[in-house]
C-alpha cells in the first residue's frame, strides 16, 4: 500500500473499472478530474486537485473511441505537467494503433510511433503498456509488461501440466509461447498460416504434437477470433482432448462472440485490459482474469524506484 504522499493517480473514462481495481491494489483514491467533450467532439480536462512535484499516474486503455481515449490521455498529460507534476507516466493497458507497427508497405505510416511521440509531446515522462503486439515496438517504451505470470499462475492452478501442450497459433507468437511454454515445463507446438488480408486467415497448418492432450493457445489479442477459431478446429481435429485460448486483448468485435460460441473451444480466457462485462453475459464461453492488481504493484514499484522485473519471476501477485 502507498501513503498518499506525492503520488497522485488519475482515470479517463475509457475503462473506470480497471482504474478502481488499480486504486485499491496500491490503496489510494482516485484522483479528482473532470473530462468533458462538447457538442462538436473537442475534450476539456479539469484537474480538481494539485499535483505540484507529485508523481503521477494516468489510467486510460485504447478502446471504444479509441481516437477521444488518446486525445483524453494527452490532454489530461498535458494539464498535469503545466501544472508542475514532477513525473508523469501514462498507464496504458492497450496502447492505441499497436497493430500499426512497421512500414509493410509503400507509403505505410507508422501510427504506433505517432502516438509514442504524442505522449512524449504532450509531457509524459514514462508509459505502462501490456503486451505489445510485436516485439518491435518495445523500443517506443518504458515499461512494456506482459500478463505472462497471470496466465502461468492460471495454467498451474487448473490444469494438470503432464497434459498441457502450449500452442502459437502463429509464428510471430512463438517466443511469447515458448517463454510459457518452458517455464511450466511443457511441450510446445505452433501454426504456420497463410492469410489473405490482414484479419482473414486462408490457411493453418500444425507443427507439433497435441494427441491425446490438452491445447492451450496462447496469444497478444483477440479481434474477429477467426484465427483462435480455426486453430482450435484443427487442434481437435489433431487429436487434443481440450483446446483452451488465453488472450491479453479481448478486442471481440463483429461475429467474434458467435464465433467463440460455435467453435470447439472450452474456454476463452482474456484479461480486463478492455472492458468485458457485456462479452462475458453474451458468450459463456469467456473468462476474465483480472490484471489491475498486476498493474497497482507495478506502479507502487515504478513510485518507490524497485524493480518491475522481477515481477515476471517472482510467484504472483
Amino acid at each position: 500500500m502507498l501513503t498518499g504522499s506525492g503520488i497522485k493517480v488519475f482515470a479517463g473514462t475509457s475503462h473506470p473499472e480497471l482504474a478502481e481495481i488499480i486504486a485499491r491494489r496500491i490503496g489510494l483514491p482516485l484522483g479528482k478530474a473532470e473530462v468533458h467533450r462538447s457538442a462538436i467532439g473537442e475534450t476539456t480536462v479539469t484537474i480538481r486537485e494539485s499535483v505540484r512535484e507529485d508523481d503521477v499516474y494516468i489510467i486510460n486503455t485504447g478502446c471504444g473511441a479509441v481516437n477521444t481515449a488518446l486525445m483524453e490521455i494527452c490532454i489530461m498529460v498535458h494539464a498535469c505537467k503545466i501544472a508542475s507534476a514532477k513525473r508523469i507516466t501514462a498507464v496504458i493497458p492497450l496502447f492505441p494503433y499497436a497493430r500499426q507497427d512497421k512500414k509493410d508497405k509503400s507509403r505505410a505510416p507508422i501510427t504506433a510511433k505517432l502516438v509514442a511521440n504524442m505522449l512524449q509531446k504532450s509531457g509524459c515522462d514514462h508509459v505502462i503498456t501490456m503486451d505489445l503486439h510485436a516485439s518491435q515496438i518495445q523500443g517506443f517504451f518504458d515499461v512494456p509488461l506482459y500478463a505472462e505470470p497471470s496466465i502461468i499462475l492460471y495454467i498451474r492452478t487448473h490444469f494438470d501440466l503432464s497434459d498441457v501442450v502450449i500452442v502459437s497459433p502463429d509464428a510471430g507468437g512463438a517466443k511469447r509461447a515458448t517463454s510459457i511454454a518452458d517455464r511450466l515445463g511443457v511441450d510446445f507446438a505452433l501454426f504456420h498460416k497463410e492469410r489473405k488480408k490482414a484479419n482473414e486467415v486462408s490457411r493453418m497448418v500444425l507443427v507439433g504434437n497435441c494427441r491425446d492432450k490438452i491445447a492451450i493457445l496462447v496469444d497478444d489479442m483477440a479481434d474477429t477470433c477467426g484465427t483462435l477459431c480455426l486453430a482450435a478446429s484443427h487442434l481437435s481435429e489433431a487429436g487434443a482432448t481440450k483446446v483452451f485460448a488465453f488472450v491479453t486483448h479481448g478486442i471481440l468485435s463483429g461475429n467474434a462472440l458467435k464465433s467463440v460460441d460455435a467453435s470447439t473451444l472450452e474456454k476463452l480466457i482474456v484479461t480486463n485490459t478492455l472492458p468485458q462485462q457485456k462479452n462475458q453475459a453474451a458468450c459463456s464461453k469467456i473468462e476474465v482474469l483480472d490484471i489491475g492488481k498486476v498493474l497497482g504493484e507495478v506502479i507502487r514499484r515504478s513510485h518507490y524506484g524497485e524493480s518491475v522485473s522481477k515481477l515476471f519471476h517472482e510467484v504472483p501477485y
